[in-house]
């Protein structure tokens, strides 16, 4: 294979050049191409590879518990281990895109990996900060452990908000970028029809994904009322099949928001995350989640709203 092969080859496993970040392009995506091609070798498949993700983040989390002397060597293996966790997560998706394995359940799986870390890295530092305290709140945790539980779950709760309508804005763009085909933007009454076609006593495992799945799309759709009004006129008047100077208009408008989905996924909040584990205060990762990622999502969602608004007004 010749280097410009191998350049188209990796360019095509690229969601696109619109939505990615920096810290992946220069990082992340160089070794999930490289694992991916690895793995369509092997005749392993996405699904595979993200599950074993999910392995590698759960392990790194937990190490993230050890916070005194002689065992905080394994916070660096923890971070370690999940940023390669956070490598075959770019992976799967480049396998998928490369050897056009797509199916929704691998969506699904994909999206739910990062969860499964999170919970690992919010219950370790939990416990971290309960049994060995930290620099700045001393035994603070230690006395009133229901006060990091308290925050933890708050931090979680927002964190699950940033990601799923990161996710969803990044769709959207998606969509206007490359079509249908190019998107894994879905509806919920598309899924109530799905979903409908599966029985309890047959599909048991696929009808419960299902429907957890239907529920987190639902979630998004409430709080996003103006797109959502936006779908509903564009599936009227155009089908699938929008005009592209209504596309391109779009796009150019929804640009400016998708460093704010990369921020608001994970190499921001994980950089964040390490830093609060290495500085001995992990309690302000949470802290970063509540007030300054919280911040910018408001501020993503009520900039899309604005924008999903004039365009329909310009439509109509």
């Amino acid at each position: 294979m010749t280097f410009n092969e191998l350049k188209q080859q990796y360019n095509a496993s690229l969601k696109s050049m619109d939505t990615e970040e920096h810290i992946d392009l220069a990082f992340y995506r160089p070794l999930g191409f490289a694992w991916a091609i690895l793995f369509a070798k092997l005749g392993i498949s996405p699904n595979v590879v993200t599950i074993a993700s999910i392995f590698l983040g759960v392990g790194g989390g937990i190490l993230l518990y050890f916070g005194a002397a002689p065992y905080i060597w394994l916070n660096y293996v923890g971070i370690f281990l999940i940023i390669w966790a956070n490598t075959y997560d770019s992976a799967d998706g480049q396998l998928a895109r490369l050897t056009h394995q797509y199916s929704r359940l691998g969506r699904i799986l994909d999206g739910v990996s990062g969860d499964f870390w999170f919970v690992a890295i919010y219950i370790a530092i939990i416990f971290r900060e309960i049994h060995f305290g930290d620099s700045l709140l001393a035994n603070f945790f230690s006395n009133y452990p229901w006060a990091i539980w308290l925050i933890a779950i708050v931090a979680g709760v927002s964190h699950a908000k940033q990601a799923a309508m990161a996710d969803y804005y990044r769709q959207f763009h998606l969509y206007f970028l490359k079509g249908e085909d190019g998107s894994e933007l879905d509806s919920t009454d598309q899924l109530d029809i799905d979903n409908a076609q599966l029985t309890w006593k047959h599909h048991f495992m696929k009808k419960l994904t299902m429907t957890f799945y239907r529920n987190y799309t639902a979630n998004q759709e409430v709080m996003t009322p103006a797109m959502q009004a936006f779908r509903r006129h564009l599936k009227a008047h155009f089908g699938n099949v929008i005009p592209q100077d209504l596309r391109e208009r779009f796009r150019m408008r929804s640009l400016p928001l998708m460093k704010y989905t990369n921020m608001l996924s994970f190499n921001t909040r994980i950089i964040a995350m390490f830093l609060a584990v290495i500085c001995k205060c992990p309690w302000v990762y949470f802290a970063f989640e509540i007030v300054v990622l919280n911040t910018m999502m408001v501020y993503m969602i009520t900039r899309h709203e604005s924008i999903c608004k004039k365009t329909l007004n310009e439509i109509k």
